[in-house]
This record gives structure tokens, sequence and C-alpha cells, in this order.
């Protein structure tokens, strides 16, 4: 029974706990829902509650006088909140990601969701925007449940094919342009980037390393070369007795070079010939 009921935990078969409350923090029935909205004591991601008042909250493109408006004024207008937000917010921590809604729904229009790296950062960012204003309009913060946003989003609006439009229960998450995302994102991956260097080695350089030691071994062996070239006897491949243990080094000059194995074999032929003639 109860592996049943956390399988079926913040779906929609689960008639207790709100899905939609899991999947995006919000929803539309509010305190009057008829299913539990778990609000968590801790979280790295923070909801700011309608805290972006876009300029054509009446009318999508149309302003408060009934103009209409550039769509280039508009994404101008969002990405000056958008990049202002995230230089107050980063002073509490490292952001993973500020995502802000484009929706028209009352429970979900202007929502900020940001999600820092660890939890006490979004905890002393909560602790900080309380009380405060921004635009002569009060900040309402709190913890929120979502920590993967894949599930929160609305893929069909990722496609340009919602047909629900702004009011979709599901985030329609503005972007931001390319250049933006670089200034602002691009310094922390940086930095994270480095720090991770720092810590653990790279596989480039552990594959420098092992070719740094396997040179290294190249020229240990080769030192054990005599000067005619050729190996001193431990690292003889043709044979030969090895010096004992214990065996007094030789002294004075040089030992002579080693002999061919030609030359061992013709002294050797010479050797059994004089062993036949004296007997």
């Amino acid at each position: 029974m109860a592996e049943h009921l956390a399988s079926i935990f913040g779906t929609e078969k689960d008639r207790v706990n709100c899905p939609f409350y899991f999947k995006i923090g919000a929803c539309r029935h509010g305190d009057r829902c008829s299913r539990l909205h778990n609000r968590p004591t801790i979280s790295p991601t923070l909801l700011l509650s309608n805290m972006y008042q876009r300029p054509d909250m009446i009318t999508p493109g149309v302003d408060a006088q009934g103009q209409p408006i550039d769509p280039r004024k508009i994404q101008e207008h969002y990405e000056d909140f958008y990049e202002d937000i995230f230089e107050e917010l980063s002073k509490f921590g490292e952001i993973e990601s500020l995502n802000i809604c484009d929706n028209l729904a009352d429970h979900m229009i202007g929502n900020v969701y940001v999600q820092f790296r660890e939890e006490d950062q979004a905890a002393a960012a909560l602790q900080a925007l309380q009380g405060r204003f921004y635009s002569g309009r009060p900040i309402i913060a709190d913890f929120s449940p979502v920590t993967d946003f894949r599930e929160a989003t609305c893929r069909q609006y990722e496609e340009n094919s919602c047909n629900r439009g702004g009011y979709c229960n599901f985030m329609h998450v503005k972007v931001i342009g390319r250049e933006l995302r670089r200034k602002l994102f691009g310094r922390h991956r940086r930095y994270k980037a480095s720090r991770s260097r720092s810590r653990s080695a790279s596989p480039h350089q552990h594959r420098r390393e092992r070719d740094y030691r396997s040179r290294s071994h190249d020229r240990d062996r080769d030192d054990y070369r005599d000067r005619n070239g050729r190996r001193s006897d431990r690292h003889d491949r043709d044979g030969g007795s090895r010096r004992k243990h214990g065996s007094p080094k030789r002294s004075g000059s040089p030992p002579p070079a080693r002999e061919g194995s030609e030359e061992r074999r013709a002294r050797i032929e010479q050797w059994n010939r004089e062993r036949e003639e004296k007997e």
C-alpha cells in the first residue's frame, strides 16, 4: 500500500495531494483547492509570486492606452527586468536557473522561479527579501516544491503549438537572448569548471601523466645501456649470467664491451677444438 501511494504521489491519481502545486508550485484554486498543498519548509527554489509586470498586462501586444507595442520593446523590457533580478539574487549564492512565466492566469502571471545551487543560499535570499518592495509593489516570496522544471514547463509552448494560450496550467517560460544568457550564466559556468578542474584532474591530464610516466620509464631503461649502445647485464635480452647479489663490484677502468652471439659461438668452438686436441 505504501509503495502504491508513493508511486502516485503528485500525479493525477493522487486524490490527496494537488498535482499542479507539486509540479509548478501554484494552483488556480489557491487555498480553496480540495487537495493538499504541501508547502516545503526548505528548498533550493524560491517563488516570487506575480513579480514581473509585463507592459501588456491587460491585452497581449497592447499597452494600457490601447496602443500596439513593438515586440522588441516588450523583449527589451523583459530582459532589463531579468538582468536586474539576477544581479540582485546572485548576491546570495550561485543561481542554477531563473525562470519567469509568460502565462496570463492569475496564479501564474509574472511568477519568478529562482533555483539556487544550495538550499541555505535560497534560505538566505528568502530572509533578505522579507518586507522588501520592487517597483512600488511588495515582494511575495516563499519556498517552492519545484526542482525539475522539465516537468513544470509546457512542451507544446516550446514548440509554438500550445492551444491553451496564456491560460495554460503549465509554465510558459519566457526566454532571454543568447548574449544575455552568456553574460549572466557564462561566468558562473567558467567558475564552476575551473573549480572542478582544481579538484580533480581531467582525462587529458591523466593521459599526459601516463605519457610522462611512460617516457620516464623509457629514459630509465635507456640509462642502463653501456658506452657501446648495448644494454647492461640486467636488461640484456640475449641472455648471459647476471651478477649475483653480494658479488663485489668492479672498480677501475670500465668493463670491456660484451661479445656478440657469433663471437661467443666462435670462442666456444675454439675451446672445444683445443680440448679435443689435448685429449
